[in-house]
């Protein structure tokens, strides 16, 4: 998206400060970026160069995720927070492909998250955009369109990528995620994607993602790279599927997979866990 100021953007949108959503967008190849995103993302790939690649692992990751559950595990609804900017293969084109009936709420506090979400997300019945903030999960569960779509007594998709990296410490990502979980039936799955600090097993990586951590919070004022013990936490009293909490392109590959991260291997990575 070429950036010609303020009256190119959505109303109410700054375009003069980078976004975390735009970013990411910017990554993937995307145009809905303004030139503050653009020079965040370039001095990440001073860091990073592999960068983009991290970013379609994540959602090569996703497809993987959502397809699974939807024919393996037989889940029918998804609740999709801090969902991002449209892209191709968005959460309910992948469940929906699998199973026609399955329903999907987005969720997202980013005012050009939803202004695009709504257009291009909210496609029929059984699609829905909700605005909310991930640090108060109650009002997501409890949003008259989640309840809509949701049925709390059947098992739930609860998909968190990439999101529970951009809440610092205070906000306590792991209790957040205990507060959402406690409120769905068994049987439902957590899956989460997250930046990682691999520390002494990977020193070199490490040293980077502190730098990447320093840089995100200084133009951003948000991201954190957690160590794997502090990641698992998110899935306290949940039985982890195979293969456990790995690098992303590690959870059950697919041939059609095309990321190939280089740096960024192992310092983003995933898991998906059952509620018993």
């Amino acid at each position: 998206m070429a950036d010609s100021g303020q009256e190119r953007a959505p109303q109410g949108i700054d375009t003069t400060k980078p976004n975390v959503a735009r970013v990411y967008d910017f990554m993937l190849g995307g145009k809905d970026n303004y030139e503050a995103d653009r020079r965040l993302a370039h001095l990440a790939l001073e860091i990073a160069p592999d960068a983009p690649e991290a970013g379609r692992a994540n959602r090569e990751f996703l497809g993987r995720v959502v397809r699974h559950l939807a024919a393996e595990a037989g889940i029918r609804q998804f609740i999709d927070i801090g969902s991002g900017l449209p892209t191709q293969g968005n959460v309910h084109e992948i469940a929906q492909s699998v199973a026609p009936d399955a329903r999907v709420v987005y969720v997202d506090h980013d005012p050009i998250v939803l202004v695009h979400g709504r257009a291009m997300l909210a496609v029929d019945d059984r699609t829905t955009v909700v605005e909310a903030d991930l640090r108060r999960p109650d009002e997501i569960l409890d949003d008259p369109e989640t309840r809509r779509l949701i049925d709390f007594r059947e098992p739930v998709g609860l998909l968190m990528f990439a999101i529970l990296h951009h809440l610092t410490d205070f906000e306590d990502p792991a209790g957040v995620t205990a507060r959402l979980v406690a409120r769905l039936a068994p049987g439902s799955h957590l899956a989460v994607s997250h930046f990682h600090n691999p520390g002494a097993a990977h020193p070199e990586v490490s040293k980077q993602a502190y730098t990447a951590e320093a840089i995100f919070n200084q133009h951003l004022g948000t991201g954190r790279w957690r160590t794997r013990d502090q990641i698992l936490t998110y899935f306290d009293g949940l039985e982890l599927l195979e293969p456990g909490l790995v690098p992303l392109p590690e959870w059950r590959p697919e041939d059609a997979d095309r990321a190939e991260p280089g740096i960024t291997y192992h310092t983003f990575v995933g898991a998906v866990a059952r509620k018993p």
